[in-house]
């Protein structure tokens, strides 16, 4: 099925809205005259494919139970199929390189960023890596770039997860036992790692200076997680990160968006109306302009029920709701050949069925990615 022509539906088209109107596509392009075989669609609509700015819910396929390790190759072909089924054509992973280990350690990383590239040729969904990198990892830092480049990583956002105002007391953090031994280490020598990076914080505002202009120098998508402050998001702009990352308040969001930085929030806590824990409201921010793309986070289902849901609760028009999950978060990536449904663009789109909101049918690069149901039969048959 390299050419078809869907008729009958609603197509959302850049600039126009939900229309009635013809989509084709052909070698996994869309086309602006009929290449193919026509397939009815009627009752449904075609929306761009999901681009997923930030997700890490490929974990529960890697490791599904706690030291249980499944292949994680094949644990990223089972995530590819979820990403389908829930509308996602471009997905970005987001792995920790962390201290804290288990998941979240270097060694995991390796594996994962390794998995990525063996599976990415023989899945549908585009997987692209993020490395979410420990900013106190100060003996990691010289050899960083070089790895990114073996392992392909053309993204990273920098995360600092200390219990600072606890280590400088020389205090044990909250559950910290509990984290170390999910993490296969003593709770003791865990806490001992943790006060030993705390003592050597004065160093790093510096080690990131030299770290950030080299992986400017090569071309890394940079972004920063999490950021609190305007002052914090000035200190990662000055520095050439230009993404600010769930920030946890509204003022550091407009400091964002008043220096033209790109904002990404986590689309659960658009369908939670708030965050989980006591953050700015994504739905806030969106409904003041302050993001430019919704992310998966941790849930696959919630770009589109957010978007879907922003539509229809009136909180934005549809087209400009359905670009925080497609040609936003594009944008954000510097991917101009995806993102909206215009002639010259990869046939990256999903099919909605209108009375069910179910998606049906999933093409990324024009290939088939997910197909269920009784429509399934109208692509086979014609």
């Amino acid at each position: 099925m390299t050419a078809l022509d869907l008729i009958g539906a609603q197509v959302l088209l850049p600039g126009q809205g939900l229309v009635d109107a013809p989509l084709s596509f052909a070698d996994g392009w869309i086309v602006s005259e009929p290449a193919g075989r026509r397939v009815d669609l009627s009752g449904c609509m075609i929306l761009p494919g999901i681009v997923d700015l930030h997700g890490d819910g490929f974990e529960r396929h890697v490791a599904p139970r706690r030291g249980a390790m499944t292949d994680v190759a094949e644990g990223l072909v089972a995530a590819a199929g979820e990403l389908a089924l829930n509308g996602i054509t471009t997905a970005v992973l987001a792995q920790f390189y962390s201290w804290e280990g288990g998941l979240r350690g270097p060694e995991f990383a390796e594996k994962v960023f390794t998995a990525i590239a063996a599976v990415r040729p023989r899945v549908i969904p585009d997987l692209i890596p993020q490395l979410r990198f420990e900013t106190y990892m100060l003996d990691d830092y010289a050899a960083l770039p070089d790895r990114l480049a073996a392992w392909g990583v053309p993204y990273v956002v920098f995360n600092d997860h200390l219990a600072h105002d606890r280590l400088a007391a020389g205090r044990k953090p909250p559950r910290l036992t509990g984290q170390a031994l999910k993490a296969g280490r003593n709770p003791d020598a865990y806490f001992q790692t943790m006060l030993a990076l705390e003592a050597r914080g004065p160093e790093v505002p510096a080690a990131l200076e030299a770290l950030t202009a080299r992986l400017g120098d090569v071309g890394i998508r940079m972004g920063s997680h999490d950021d609190r402050d305007p002052q914090t998001r000035a200190a990662w702009r000055a520095r050439g990160v230009g993404i600010a990352e769930f920030p946890e308040t509204r003022e550091a969001a407009e400091a964002a968006r008043a220096a033209g930085d790109a904002i990404v929030m986590g689309a659960p806590n658009v369908m939670r109306g708030g965050s989980h824990n006591g953050n700015v409201s994504a739905l806030d921010l969106v409904a003041s302009g302050l993001c430019d793309a919704l992310a998966s986070d941790y849930h696959y289902p919630s770009p589109r029920r957010a978007a879907l849901s922003l539509a229809q609760t009136g909180v934005l028009g549809v087209e400009a709701a359905w670009d925080l999950v497609s040609a936003g978060p594009a944008r954000v990536l510097g991917l101009s050949d995806r993102g909206t449904l215009a002639p010259g663009k990869r046939a990256d789109l999903l099919v909605l069925e209108r009375s069910s909101g179910r998606i049906v049918a999933v093409f990324a690069a024009g290939r088939v990615a997910h197909m269920s149901g009784d429509l399934a039969a109208r692509f086979l048959t014609g």
